[in-house]
């Protein structure tokens, strides 16, 4: 299964060893500006750019702040690429930057965008900004930009390069950017870092020259919207239908029709768009991804407020790996912040029907865990946590073995739990037993434990 692939991967193989001298993530806040250089600081429209192997979900609770602080949902975009091919050759990400930077232009009214870039991400930006005949027009464009614990060299913008200081060493003898802003978000690690407030106080302040007044700030009417996209290339899955169904604390479905379904026509990379659909915070839905033969059931976490950065991902070599064995459940449980279990008083605690599979040999610091396969990949009726050769095998992704029995249809709960390193509490998402051969389940576990800073 070679061609299973890790969903979020650093490219450190490209690159160079970086030095830094830090900051602390909690500066105080930058001195007046003079009112020459007011626009230096005004409110801008951002794009964003994902990391290897991501997708634009990976910055939906950056973008719940940045609209919780006053941006419109229509200033904040993220692309969705194929950072597979992007690898080897910029231009298609290259062209996809180009219209989301004029589209966003066109509807604020902006002659500039603030860019952020995270891991490849920021490979990605300095390539695009400093290479190539457009360079020149492209660097006009963006009046500030963020490289999120990524590559080293200058683009030659204003620049606020974010180092996680879990991810290596920072200060005279680690990573640093000659001519930009360096700051270390302490104590957390690479994916964690493009996704915690901390980085978004650094971000904002670097942006506006003020602090956030606001975390995420709640709603009670809201909006859901996203893309269905077959992962990792991020190509619409043209034909797939997605339905979004309100549920019970049960994980079953209070409704005999969805309460909204969407065809997908559009196949391009960074296609797929579905929604947006009127809903209610506080309320547990299920995105269901139904395609020939096969259902993906997704379940989150109640949404605190408008969301338009949801991405229901099917990934064809995955869900026939996992898929294999009749009458056994069994999930995906993603969080764009990494699983620790062997930090004493750090952990998190990651439980299917009370055991919890977050061991210090499956989810170690170094391994920086983002999605874990808990399945029945031995063929037996038994849970003995033994790694899957297969997903174990590759960055950011663990696989163990769960046994969960299933039904077609259900007939039992399984219930899914993450007590996490940030508090917050045990939470909780109750979900049917569904086969794994018709019926796979992806668990999107949000990446803070509280709406405030």
């Amino acid at each position: 299964m070679s061609n299973i692939r890790p969903w979020n991967r650093l490219a450190y193989r490209a690159r160079p060893r970086l030095l830094v001298g830090a900051l602390a993530a909690g500066a105080l806040l930058l001195a007046s500006v003079p009112a020459a250089y007011a626009g230096k600081f005004e409110r801008r429209p951002v794009l964003i750019v994902h990391g290897f192997e991501s997708a634009g979900s990976n910055f939906a609770s950056q973008a719940m702040r940045f609209e919780s602080n006053g941006y419109p949902h229509s200033w904040v975009e993220e692309i969705d690429y194929d950072s597979t091919a992007a690898v080897g050759n910029h231009e298609e990400v290259d062209k996809q930057i180009d219209e989301a930077i004029a589209a966003l232009k066109q509807r604020t009214g902006k002659s500039q965008v603030d860019l952020i870039g995270h891991s490849e991400g920021t490979s990605v930006s300095y390539s695009y900004l400093t290479e190539g005949e457009k360079a020149a027009e492209r660097k006009a464009n963006v009046a500030a930009y963020v490289n999120m614990d990524g590559q080293q060299k200058n683009p030659g913008v204003r620049t606020l390069a974010l180092w996680a200081e879990r991810s290596g060493p920072t200060g005279p003898e680690g990573r640093h950017m000659e001519g930009a802003e360096n700051v270390t978000i302490p104590d957390q690690t690479h994916v964690q870092s493009s996704t915690s407030s901390q980085s978004f106080i650094q971000m904002y302040k670097f942006f506006r020259n003020t602090l956030p007044k606001h975390d995420i700030v709640p709603q009670k009417n809201i909006q859901l919207a996203g893309k269905a996209l077959e992962f990792p290339q991020n190509s619409g899955l043209a034909g797939d239908k997605v339905e979004i169904w309100p549920l019970d604390s049960n994980g079953a479905r209070t409704t005999k029709t969805p309460l909204a379904s969407f065809l997908i026509t559009d196949p391009s990379t960074g296609g797929g768009a579905w929604g947006p659909v009127a809903a209610k915070s506080g309320v547990r839905y299920e995105f269901a991804l139904v395609k020939p033969g096969k259902t993906l059931h997704i379940y989150m976490e109640p949404f605190p407020r408008n969301d338009y950065v949801i991405r229901l991902l099917g990934s064809q070599p995955l869900e026939n790996y996992t898929g294999k064995q009749p009458k056994s459940s069994g999930a995906v449980m993603i969080r764009y912040k990494e699983y620790w279990g062997n930090e004493p008083g750090q952990n998190d605690e990651l439980l299917v029907n009370g055991l919890n599979i977050c061991t210090p040999a499956l989810c170690p610091v170094s391994k920086l865990v983002n999605a874990y396969f808990a399945f029945n990949w031995e063929g037996k009726e038994e849970t003995t946590l033994n790694p899957d050769p297969v997903t174990s095998a590759l960055p950011f992704i663990q696989g163990a073995q769960v046994y969960i029995p299933a039904s077609s249809p259900p007939n039992a709960i399984v219930k899914y739990q993450l007590n996490s390193r940030g508090g917050g509490g045990l939470r909780t998402l109750n979900i049917p037993n569904w086969e794994g051969t018709t019926d796979q389940v992806t668990i999107y576990w949000n990446d803070f434990e509280s709406l405030n800073f």
